[in-house]
């Protein structure tokens, strides 16, 4: 089969940066042994790779609806569980599927190591389609490799009978947050605000302030983690801990879904995907929980960070690349796949249009009869579009949270973490042939 053209020149920006790497990106049609392939007959056939619970009926729905197109779904482990290593050991194959589930976060990483196919020319029209902060997740140097599936606006989850209890109303600036933190646990000592956050839960912190971590400048990557603004951010929630208003349960852990049900962690600052995490995993405090806005630094803001959030990446060899873009439009676009994608998945739209789905209009019995995706709705609007993520997230996330972990504990300090952090990420860069800028 006719090879694709692979440019190597006149990229600039996150592109040219991360590419410095990986070598080349595949910029269309063409794979030598790849799966994907059109028929005899004129019918594009791709394969698509993920994870997601629901995506399998997604694809079925679309091959009802789209007889020119066959879409075949294989279920791969979730990507920081061993998905992302055989997507990219099927890219150097040259075996891979047109289309791979990819978080936000690990987009960049994947163009770093050559992995993804310019779509541009066919995803540019569907721009609008899209929230801001999500296209621009996609999107490097003003070119498109994925499609946006979902995002992670942030909110404050919060036990309002506890709330209650004490007269507090849920906080609307981070001073008011650290307020009822110390009447939480000056009630009971057994009570805290909050557990600690680590890598994607803790970056979503700083992304709401403007903290950065990444950017560029000329041809070269920035790594700001230990910035002044992030400082500010570290500084915060070190002073939370050193006065003992921290729970020590890890996140996801039993004695943190245990604190969510007894009321002994009294809240989550968390993307709209943890609604499903706290319902499934602490069941005893179905009733007792709330949503509002997240607390601002200073009132009257409105500034939201994101945690979390999807693709569907093109990648590198994929022989029918405008066929694959139509699939993944459809799939984050279509109202009732995507509707059963939030009842199955939890997946909160990236596509604008999406946002009134009657599924996302319910009261929520867990939540107090409350509409929580409401909050949700507004916050969507309100993420900072400014994030960068950095080529070498696994890494970088690997050794933020070596440090968060130590200073959580009282070991260290979360400055300490973000400044080890970046110090490591800037010397893998250079490791790997990445310009860094001082």
């Amino acid at each position: 089969m006719k090879r694709s053209t692979i440019r190597c020149a006149g990229i600039v920006g996150a592109v040219a940066l991360t590419l410095t790497v990986g070598g080349c990106s595949d910029s269309g049609s063409g794979s030598g042994s790849g799966s994907d392939s059109a028929s005899s007959g004129g019918k594009a056939s791709i394969t698509f790779w993920g994870w997601a619970p629901g995506y399998e009926d997604a694809v079925k729905a679309f091959n009802k609806s789209h007889p020119d197109i066959k879409v075949s779904y294989q279920s791969v482990q979730p990507g920081a569980k061993g998905g992302y290593e055989k997507m990219l050991n099927a890219v150097k194959a040259d075996n891979a599927p047109c289309l791979a589930q990819v978080g936000y976060e690990t987009l960049p990483s994947f163009a770093a190591q050559g992995a993804l196919t310019d779509v541009t020319e066919h995803a540019s029209a569907d721009k609008d389609d899209y929230q801001e902060a999500a296209w621009k997740s996609v999107t490097l140097a003003d070119r498109v490799y994925a499609a946006p599936v979902d995002t992670g606006p942030m909110a404050l989850f919060y036990n309002k009978k506890v709330f209650d209890s004490l007269d507090l109303k849920p906080p609307t600036t981070w001073a008011e947050y650290e307020a009822a933190a110390e009447k939480i646990h000056k009630s009971d000592p057994k009570r805290y605000i909050s557990a600690p956050y680590l890598d994607y839960d803790y970056a979503g912190l700083a992304w709401q302030t403007g903290a950065s971590w990444f950017g560029t400048k000329g041809d070269a990557w920035q790594v700001t983690m230990d910035s002044e603004a992030n400082k500010k951010v570290a500084g915060y929630w070190q002073g939370l801990a050193d006065k003992g208003l921290i729970s020590d349960a890890p996140m996801y852990d039993q004695a943190w879904y245990t604190g969510l049900g007894n009321g002994d962690i009294a809240t989550v600052v968390g993307a709209v995907w943890q609604a499903g995490v706290i319902k499934g995993g602490a069941k005893s405090g179905s009733g007792q929980w709330a949503v509002a806005p997240l607390p601002q630094w200073s009132k009257g803001d409105k500034r939201v960070g994101n945690a979390g959030g999807s693709s569907t990446a093109v990648l590198k060899g994929c022989e029918n690349p405008e066929a694959a873009w139509e699939f993944a439009h459809w799939l984050s676009t279509d109202r009732e796949a995507f509707g059963d994608l939030v009842d199955k998945a939890a997946l909160y739209p990236a596509a604008k249009d999406l946002l009134d789905l009657p599924q996302l209009k319910s009261a929520d019995p867990y939540f107090g009869g409350q509409k929580i995706y409401d909050v949700f709705a507004d916050a969507s609007g309100q993420v900072n579009a400014s994030w960068t993520w950095g080529p070498l997230m696994t890494k970088t996330a690997a050794d933020l949270n070596d440090g968060l972990g130590k200073a959580w504990a009282g070991e260290s300090t979360i400055a300490d973490a973000l400044r080890t952090a970046q110090d490591k990420t800037v010397g893998e860069m250079k490791k790997q042939g990445l310009q860094v800028a001082e």
